[in-house]
Order: C-alpha cells, then structure tokens, then sequence
C-alpha cells in the first residue's frame, strides 16, 4: 500500500463525508426555485451553511460559498480593493507578506498590473512570519488614508509557520484598514474564530480537510463591502452563480469530523497529529542530521514556546502551536527537491515540494526565497504534510526509503 503524506494539497475524503456528499447530489431542485424541489435543496443548503458558519465563527449572513480557496481569495483581494478605490483613487496601495500562496500573489499583481494598484510587499521573517512591527511600520509609511487592503496567511502552506493573526488584525483595524487573512492551510488545524480574529474577511477550503474539490467560502464581516467577480443572480452577498448544495453539504460534514462544537480542532485528531509529526521530524533528522527543518520548530508537548530566528519568545503563547501539526517541512544539502519527489515516488510514498498549484513548475520556492534561504539550500526542500487518516506504517514507509533517497538524490546533484 502506497504512503500519501501531501495532505496539504488535498486531502482524502472520509467514508462519512463522502456518504453525505453523495446523498446531497441525489436531491433534486435548485435551491433559488419556489416549488418544493427547489426549497428542499434550499432547506439542506442553509442547514449546511450553518454548520460551516458556526465552525468558523461566523453569521450564516457573511459566509459566501465559493468554488474553492482560489475564488475565496481573488473575491476577498479584487472585490474589496474595488470597493473601496472610489474613495482612495485608483493607486490606492495593497499591503501583502512575501511567501503568499500563489492565489493572493498573481492576485495582487493583476491588480497592480491591470487596475493600476500600487503593490507593496511585507518582508517576513526565518520562520516565515510577518512580524506586526513590519505591519505597523509599513501602514505608517504609505500612510493609511492611501491603502485599501491588508493580506496574509493565517498559515503557511509551505512552511507551516502560524502567523500572529489577531494582533495583525488588531493593528489593521486601528488603522481602519480591512485584513484579509487565507486561512486555507490553517482549517482543521488551527482554531479558526473570524470574530474573534478580528479580520475582514477569511478565505477557507474543503478539500484541505477532506471535503469536495471545487468547494470554498470567504467569510466577508457585515461592514466590508466587496465588488463581485462574478454577476448575473445575485444569489449570494457579492456572489452570483446557483448554489452548490451538494458541495456545501459535503463541506459542512467535513468539518463536522475536523472540529469540535467550539470550533477547535477535534482534540484526539489533533493530539495524534502532532505526536505523528513529531515522530516524523524525528526520524527524518536520525536519518539525515544536516537536514534542516524550515519554519518554526514544532510546539512541544510539555508546553515550552518554540523559539528560532525572529522569533521572541516571550510574546509566544505556550500553548499556541507556533506551527500547524501536520507540517514538516525540511532541506537537504546537496539534493533536489524534485529527484526526491521522484525517488520516494518509486519507493510507494507521495510527498511534494511545495504548493501543489505550482507542481511542474520549475522554480525554487518563494516561500524560502523570502525567508532568507539561498537558493541553493533551498533547491532541496521536501515538504511532509500528514492528515487525521495517516497510518504509522506511511510514516515508517517514509523514512525507510529516506536515506537510499537521499544518497541517490546526492549522487545526481543539483541540476
């Protein structure tokens, strides 16, 4: 049996969840019509978004259902920046981390290349954090009368850094700016609370924790106004298009699985994925000591603040995971990160390089590149990134065929 450990591209969906999603694609009727048909699909739809909106944080009345995180992320980013350039004119300035998803980022510069945005970009750290001094220090720059948006990762999806999300909202919002925050790669790991975050709007997935590709919500607070990408219904808040029942059925069952009433992540899923990754880290060190783990070390279990370049630990809460559970993220001197991928391949076990949405494309990752990484430590990363499901065994498949990995990849070398 083959050992999948690239969970954050996409994740498998459960018996449960696939049940309900198929039971939701048999009811007939759409759910804007008046007949029967039509308000039974309305009926399981609302039920549905109730759920997510609850999981999230939310009111039902600023959860807009999408179709992924991609189109969660160009609504939250183009939508708002349109509304609010009639009051700032048309170079009004786009504050945005370096290390972004490639959603936010080809988002952005199509705003400054075809809208005429002023684009600036917000350094972060070793760890691949964005410090709030950076934030309040470029807000003051720019000035804040000039800047139409804020946005930034609740989570690296390379990395797995968790960013310090309510205080960069806080500063946000003292300035009277909106913050935008992707929290693709944080649902199901990370308590996600839009209200007590304190931002405008959140982008989230499904299919990062289980449930149907093609499936995803921003969460736009009741006083951010978003100009739609798409027109012709109106069915949703900035939204048209007929809703997709089945989706947020399938969506709404699998955060049932991922998260507690409260919204926190399920805390026995959530305890053996750290205890798994930990255990992963751990072996990929014995079998490789100049491998380097990038991005914060992981939480400890005793409850001692992970520390490392950047990083302070005294603002660190100690029991606040620093990085999301399932990610480890590693290089390795002398290899390409791509021959590893290839190698593990034929050895039965599925890892990646990085975001699965520039998969094929050859380049050294953003991500490290702003980090601080040279390229040429950076030309061997491999990220690992496991989910509820993950056996023991994927993890000892891992890092048995590790070091005969790791010896061919050096003998190749770097391309």
């Amino acid at each position: 049996m083959r050992a999948y450990l690239d969970h954050a591209a996409t994740s498998p969906m459960p018996r449960e969840v696939l049940a309900a999603y198929t039971d939701a694609l048999r009811v007939v009727g759409n759910p804007a019509s008046t007949h029967g048909h039509g308000q039974r699909a309305s009926e399981l739809l609302e039920q549905a978004r109730e759920r997510i909106a609850r999981a999230l944080g939310c009111d039902t009345a600023e959860l807009i259902l999408t179709g992924g995180g991609t189109e969660s992320i160009n609504l939250a980013l183009k939508g708002i920046y349109w509304a609010r350039r009639a009051s700032l004119g048309p170079d009004a300035v786009i504050l945005v981390a370096e290390g972004e998803h490639h959603a936010t980022i080809e988002a952005a510069e199509w705003l400054r290349d075809f809208q005429g945005a002023r684009l600036r970009w917000l350094p972060i750290d070793a760890d691949g954090v964005l410090r709030p001094a950076v934030l309040e220090a470029a807000i003051a720059q720019e000035g804040a009368e000039n800047v139409a948006l804020v946005s930034f990762l609740w989570a690296n999806n390379e990395v797995g850094a968790v960013q310090p999300v309510a205080e960069l909202c806080r500063i946000a919002a003292s300035a009277g700016l909106p913050a935008h925050v992707d929290a693709v790669s944080a649902l199901g790991q990370l308590p996600i609370d839009f209200a007590a975050a304190g931002a405008a709007a959140v982008s989230v997935s499904a299919h990062k924790i289980g449930g149907p590709v093609g499936v995803g919500a921003l969460v736009l607070g009741r006083r951010i106004a978003a100009e739609p990408l798409l027109h012709g219904g109106t069915q949703q808040r900035a939204r048209s298009g007929t809703q997709d029942v089945a989706g947020a059925v399938g969506f709404a069952a699998a955060l049932d699985l991922a998260v507690d009433p409260d919204g926190r992540p399920e805390p026995v899923r959530a305890a053996r994925l750290r205890a798994l990754r930990d255990r992963l880290v751990a072996g990929v060190r014995a079998a490789d000591p100049s491998a380097v783990l990038r991005g914060p070390e992981p939480w400890a279990a005793e409850g001692a603040a992970a520390t490392g370049p950047g990083r302070d630990a005294a603002l660190e809460p100690v029991d606040q995971p620093v990085r999301v559970p399932g990610n480890a993220h590693f290089t390795f001197p002398g290899c390409q990160g791509d021959s590893l991928v290839f190698l593990l391949d034929a050895a039965g076990v599925s890892v990646s390089v990085g975001s699965a949405c520039r998969a094929g494309v050859a380049e050294i990752s953003h991500v490290l590149l702003a980090m601080g990484i040279s390229e040429a430590e950076a030309a061997g990363a491999l990220r690992f990134t496991l989910g509820p499901d993950t056996r023991d065994d994927e993890v000892d498949a891992l890092l048995a065929a590790l070091p005969a990995a790791l010896e061919r990849a050096r003998a190749a070398g770097l391309a």
